[in-house]
This record gives structure tokens, C-alpha cells and sequence, in this order.
């Protein structure tokens, strides 16, 4: 029997002879059902319409994002360290040319994801490179396929390699993560940010909700922390969710300003 995936956010659920009823993911206000309502596909039909592209970033980081797009449409970033690489964030499609390139740069040492929306088929990665899966503990809940490789971590940050630290932001999910790549933009530090801390269409700006799709915003208290956690980390880089989507230069400044902003908006006091 096959995995079944959900077309509208990718998240997997069990072998089954019939697709689930409901996707608990999409019922949830921080995603959407369709208005055609749920469909569903398995790894075989999404595989024979689709494939994953690459491009490098900078020096030691690809970006892989499925074409035709898929689902929510964010990319995966691998990252290369001595150590070995990590996967952060996750795809629905796992295709065969995907695992020949991902070999062919040494495996996966680990995979780490920002929050729920993103673990789309991530027990299948970790199968077939043999690696573990870092989350955060807070967002346990909305594991839809419990697999031995999920290593659920607890508190505020996890060091997964020599200059690789999983931040634990929140704000979007309780377990929302970033990941901090001190050797990113040539040593300037680069954050890998998901949805945690979204690129806006102006590049040099970033912003913060609860819920993207229906646009419901954070508490004032909750961005102010984001961004007093951010401010103690070095980055000038900013990689977010999508294609495109990333602050080549003043990262730290960019999410200053915009947090700033944000809560000048609300009307929140800042003192």
C-alpha cells in the first residue's frame, strides 16, 4: 500500500489502501483547504509530473525546489560542512536523480525543518540516506507518520554541526526554528529561516505571522523576542522559504527594521 500526500500542503500520512478523509494539516488555520476541497497523490504519481531543480547559492549551499511547483512550493537547502551535510527543510518529491546528486556530495548527515508545514516526506529522506531528523519537541503533535529516525529536541537552540545551530524562535509554530550557519556569506554568518522569519517581496525587508495563507498576524510580544533572539547571532544573509526569496546583505538590520516597523504598526510600545 502507498504513502498518500496531500496535493495542497504535502504532508504525508500513512500506508493506506484510501487517501485520509480530512488533512489535519490543512484544517488547521494556519494553512487552508482548497475550495475544490482535498486531493491527494503517493511518491509514484508526483515523480512521473515532476522533478527537482538545483541551484547554488553561495559556496557550500543548494538550493532544491520541485517543478512543476508543488503543494506550498518552498525549497530545501543543503547545506555542505566538513562534517557532512544537512537538509533543512523538506520536499514531497524524493526522486531518483535527487538521491544520485545528493549522493554524489556525500550523503546527509542530518535533516533539520523549520516547522510543520515542511515535513512533508521527510521520514522517507531519512530512510534513504540513513540520517536522523532534528525538530523541535513543541510541534511533536503534527507528526502525521511517528518514524525511529525523529529526534525531537527541546529548549531554545541545538548545535547539529561545527557552526551549525538550530534557534528556536517560535511565533508561527511553539517550535518554529531557524537554522544559523556561522560560515554563511563568507563569514558573515546567513540564517536559513523558513516561514519563521518570512523574506518579503522587498528583499530587504522580512516579516512575521501567525498564519501566511489567511494573513493573521503575531503578538507584538512575540516579534519583539524573535527579534531580541536574532540580535545576539551574527548573520548579513537571510535565506527564506522560496525561490528568491533571500537578503543577500544586512540581515540583521533587515529584521531590526522590520520588527521595528511591525510593531510601530501595531501600535505597541517599544519601550
Amino acid at each position: 500500500m502507498p504513502i498518500h500526500i496531500c496535493c495542497a500542503c504535502g504532508t504525508s500520512y500513512p500506508e493506506a489502501s484510501e487517501p485520509p478523509r480530512r488533512c489535519r494539516i490543512c484544517d488547521d488555520e494556519r494553512q487552508y483547504v482548497p475550495p475544490g476541497g482535498q486531493a491527494w497523490t503517493t511518491p509514484e504519481r508526483l515523480a512521473r509530473g515532476h522533478v527537482n531543480g538545483w541551484r547554488q547559492l553561495e559556496a557550500g549551499l543548494f538550493e532544491i525546489h520541485t517543478s512543476p511547483q508543488f503543494a506550498i512550493g518552498q525549497r530545501a537547502l543543503l547545506l555542505r560542512t566538513a562534517e557532512g551535510n544537512i537538509l533543512w527543510d523538506c520536499l514531497a518529491l524524493l526522486d531518483d536523480a535527487t538521491e544520485a546528486l545528493i549522493r554524489a556530495v556525500g550523503g546527509l548527515r542530518a535533516i533539520a525543518i523549520s516547522h510543520p508545514h515542511y515535513y512533508t516526506c521527510m521520514q522517507d529522506w531519512a530512510h534513504r540516506f540513513d540520517c536522523p531528523i532534528h525538530l523541535h519537541a513543541a510541534d511533536s503533535e503534527w507528526i502525521m507518520r511517528a518514524d525511529p529516525a525523529v529526534r525531537a529536541w527541546r529548549g531554545e537552540r541545538l548545535e547539529i554541526a561545527d557552526g551549525v545551530t538550530l534557534l528556536r524562535l517560535g511565533g508561527h509554530f511553539p517550535g518554529g526554528t531557524v537554522l544559523h550557519w556561522s560560515g554563511g556569506a563568507d563569514g558573515g554568518g546567513a540564517i536559513l529561516s523558513g516561514d519563521i522569519v518570512q523574506v518579503a517581496a522587498d528583499l530587504n525587508r522580512v516579516s512575521f505571522l501567525w498564519s501566511y495563507p489567511n494573513m493573521m498576524p503575531l503578538s507584538a510580544t512575540t516579534v519583539r523576542r524573535i527579534a531580541e533572539t536574532l540580535a545576539a547571532w551574527k548573520f548579513d544573509r537571510i535565506y527564506g522559504a522560496f525561490p528568491g526569496r533571500q537578503v543577500m546583505s544586512g540581515g540583521a538590520k533587515a529584521v531590526e527594521r522590520s520588527a521595528a516597523r511591525y510593531l510601530e504598526l501595531l501600535g505597541a510600545d517599544q519601550a
